[in-house]
């Protein structure tokens, strides 16, 4: 048996990660295999084939420009693709054209598998933004030839039947939350809190450099934080699930609090065991990336959320969540929005850990449910 995996693997996102990580874990206990028969197609084969013991191609060949490096990795990949027993496409966010090259890129990937006649699946993804006609198609004809498809929350799958999208589209949660761990122990108060962000329209990395907007948001972070500082005693712990992106701006942030002191920056790449082992220390995850959000919730710990992203939001409406889920062009316009959060949890702390726990539960239970797409998939073509 052999198996590939394709997504937004081998770029240093941890969050990513973490959902690679429990996919070949899936895979591998579904079908009772060693994790070399996996295939994963990453922006660094060379560490993805090292950290996880697999297989691993380059997702693309770039060739200057996007005809050619569409042209090249089709040639090159199909060879690949065509001696797998089944492709998974996903998770993640890659059903989407922000960036313009997604969609034509994992677009390829469904039609190596449908040319070559390998039965292919759309896993556990969150889809948008799609705007362009290029994107839409290329999704469309992504799911129109998959043998299943699921996602991870009810708006992208809403998103997928408004772009035309006739098949059955199921909800299945994150990949990444099939990595629960059970939480040793639970505090008495939340004295500790985590705190992740986002270069949001940073120049060098979100698609659409805006400063101003950028600045607003790093100084609402640090004045709310300041905020909640001043009101408990807790101690803040910044880290990053993209290194060095998110550590860099944690800095910014840290530079502008009167309450500096009551913080430390993890200023190194963590690898998803190491997210878990964080997450897992905090009281409170005060999140802007998804998937501390979600690893937060694997171990049990109580959310913020600090939606930059309506795969932000998507999630917290999904957890029952949004009275703790703050927009991130809110964030400048009042000091308190962290302290209220923090109030609204910490008040009954017993019932919020309870609930939280309850959460993490159900949705591994959601999660574990997917991998009836691999057994069915290949039961099919067979």
């Amino acid at each position: 048996m052999r198996i590939g995996i394709v997504g937004n693997y081998g770029n240093d996102n941890n969050g990513d990660e973490a959902i690679l990580l429990s996919i070949i874990s899936q895979v591998t206990s579904t079908f009772n295999v060693p994790s070399d028969v996996i295939t994963v197609f990453s922006n660094n084969p060379e560490q993805t084939a090292k950290r996880y013991q697999v297989m691993s191609a380059p997702l693309y060949y770039r060739k200057g420009s996007s005809v050619k490096t569409f042209g090249a990795t089709y040639l090159k990949n199909k060879k690949i693709v065509k001696t797998f027993d089944l492709l998974i496409i996903g998770g993640g966010g890659i059903l989407m054209d922000l960036y313009k090259t997604e969609a034509p890129l994992y677009g390829s990937y469904a039609m190596m598998a449908k040319n070559s006649g390998v039965p292919y699946v759309v896993y556990g993804c969150g889809a948008g933004p799609l705007n362009s006609e290029l994107g839409k198609w290329f999704i469309r004809f992504m799911s129109k030839h998959a043998n299943s498809i699921s996602v991870r929350d009810p708006e992208s799958a809403e998103l997928l039947k408004s772009i035309g999208v006739k098949k059955s589209v199921e909800v299945i949660g994150d990949p990444a939350f099939s990595l629960k761990q059970q939480r040793k122990e639970t505090s008495d108060k939340p004295l500790k809190i985590g705190v992740t962000a986002v270069p949001y329209y940073h120049a060098g990395y979100w698609p659409e450099s805006k400063e101003e907007i950028y600045q607003q948001y790093i100084e609402g972070m640090a004045r709310n934080l300041d905020e909640l500082a001043a009101q408990q005693p807790v101690e803040i712990t910044f880290f990053a699930t993209k290194f060095p992106q998110d550590a860099d701006v944690t800095k910014d942030i840290q530079a502008l609090m009167k309450k500096a002191e009551q913080t430390t920056i993890i200023d190194h790449n963590l690898l998803p065991k190491d997210l878990l082992e964080i997450t897992a220390e905090q009281d409170i995850l005060i999140g802007t990336r998804l998937h501390s959000l979600i690893l937060a919730t694997c171990t049990s710990t109580p959310i913020i959320a600090v939606g930059y992203h309506h795969k932000v939001t998507d999630f917290m409406k999904l957890a029952d969540l949004t009275e703790v889920s703050i927009p991130i062009g809110e964030m400048h316009k009042a000091d308190n929005h962290f302290s209220k959060a923090f109030e609204s949890l910490a008040t009954d702390w017993k019932e919020t850990c309870a609930k939280t726990e309850k959460l993490s539960t159900s949705l591994y239970e959601e999660a574990m449910k997917g991998t009836k797409q691999f057994t069915a998939a290949i039961k099919k073509n067979k």
